[in-house]
């Protein structure tokens, strides 16, 4: 999916691609923006969505409504004709609030599909007022399409989505997936086999991240086994990384050399995948790498947790806390998921 990036309303930057649509519209065609501006596991959990509603829409011109760290994975999804970059304005900023609503407003769209469903995106739909408004799915007051179920706050976060759609009249929704682009390992030095460790995750939120030292002695016990332990993760990890790195002379350190895309290749040929629950871990789920995600009390795998490609695809390991998570306690799942002997 190519396209060039211009400026429409003076601030608001969309990318047009061609998606490779080829049925021959004469009649107008339908136009449908969806939105969804983050974060980066919830982006991989509506891929399913996104390919659901190109399917209810095959003929439309989708315009997808992000933020600007998302851009190449809509692009290269090929489920959108454009990509709309939300600077996410504060209510102060009076010049960047009116170029997205005149956007919302000039852009004619027949139908919103709010995947979002924020006070942020709700707030997007009073921008449409006054005047006739579009056909609107997801929780904002007065949509033509709410989400009514009152269950939605306790659903997994892909249920919630297909059930909105549902709502809205698409009842079939796949599971998330990603097609991993090809990838020259030796760009990266590495050798198969090998797994893909993710031991980052949100700065904010540090009792989601197991121990590095545990990652470590896990990256130790893998080398034993001939599996080359690849680490990904951007340079606020980079004290992590470099805690696995030295206990683990055989580990490759990948630190900022991953965009999304590549994290889907390398995901893609690994023989596992293994970290926190944090976005690329669902990016490695969705690019069909067999995966273990650690999770503590700090989120609910039964509203969150990728779900991967197949049956039994992604295995849970849970302690409230992860500081009392050992590496054998994980080493006893790999040896498991990958048939070794101990």
């Amino acid at each position: 999916m190519t396209g060039d990036t211009h400026n429409t309303e003076g601030d608001l930057v969309v990318s047009e691609a061609d998606v490779g649509q080829t049925s021959n519209v004469t009649a107008p065609r339908e136009r449908i923006l969806v939105i969804k501006l983050s974060a980066l596991g919830d982006v991989v959990i509506a891929m399913g969505a996104f390919a659901a509603i190109r399917a209810a829409h095959p003929d439309a011109h989708i315009t997808v409504l992000t933020t600007r760290l998302y851009v190449d994975l809509m692009k290269a999804s090929g489920f959108f004709d454009a990509v709309a970059i939300d600077r996410r304005p504060k209510l102060t900023n009076v010049r960047e609030v009116l170029a997205l609503r005149r956007f919302l407003r000039n852009s004619n769209f027949d139908r919103v599909y709010d995947l979002q469903t924020s006070d942020r995106s709700g707030f997007y739909f009073k921008l449409l007022w006054p005047g006739e408004k579009p056909e609107w799915s997801g929780i904002a007051r007065g949509c033509s399409h709410p989400h009514a179920n009152p269950d939605r706050d306790n659903m997994h976060s892909i249920d919630r989505i297909a059930d909105q759609l549902a709502y809205a009249g698409i009842s079939e929704v796949p599971e998330p997936s990603i097609a991993a682009p090809d990838i020259d390992l030796e760009r990266f030095g590495i050798r198969s086999p090998y797994v893909l460790i993710c031991p980052g995750g949100a700065p904010h939120r540090p009792a989601k991240r197991w121990p590095a030292e545990r990652f470590g002695l896990l990256a130790k016990q893998l080398a034993d086994y001939r599996l080359t332990p690849v680490l990904i993760g951007t340079e606020k990890e980079s004290a992590e990384l470099a805690k696995i790195d030295g206990m683990c002379p055989k580990a490759r350190n990948l630190m900022g050399r991953t965009g999304f895309l590549d994290i889907a290749a390398l995901a893609a040929r690994s023989v596992l995948a293994i970290g926190n629950d944090t976005g690329p871990m669902h990016i490695a789920a969705a690019a069909g790498a067999p995966s273990i995600v650690l999770f503590s009390r700090e989120s609910d795998p039964k509203k969150s947790a990728p779900r991967g490609i197949g049956e039994n695809a992604v295995s849970i390991i849970r302690e409230n806390d992860l500081r009392e998570l050992t590496a054998a306690r994980v080493m006893d799942e790999v040896r498991r998921r990958l048939d070794l002997e101990e």
